[in-house]
């Protein structure tokens, strides 16, 4: 028995998806809350993360680069 192709989006079409709705942020207190803690436990991802989310929230990131 053949499949077809199973097409699956990029990873690239799959952020430009999910940008499409807006989901609110926590905030910004909260944030700063969570980068002291993710700072304290050294996880260097987790503080990048949070560093673009509170990019996002202040308005300084409002765009997917392309």
């Amino acid at each position: 028995m053949s499949t077809g192709y199973i097409r699956r989006p990029t990873e690239v079409a799959a952020v430009h998806a999910a940008a499409r709705s807006a989901r609110p942020l926590p905030p910004l207190e909260a944030l700063f809350a969570h980068l002291v803690v993710t700072d304290a436990a050294r996880d260097r991802h987790g503080s990048n993360l949070l560093g673009h989310r509170i990019a996002r929230a202040a308005g300084v990131l409002t765009e997917l680069p392309e």
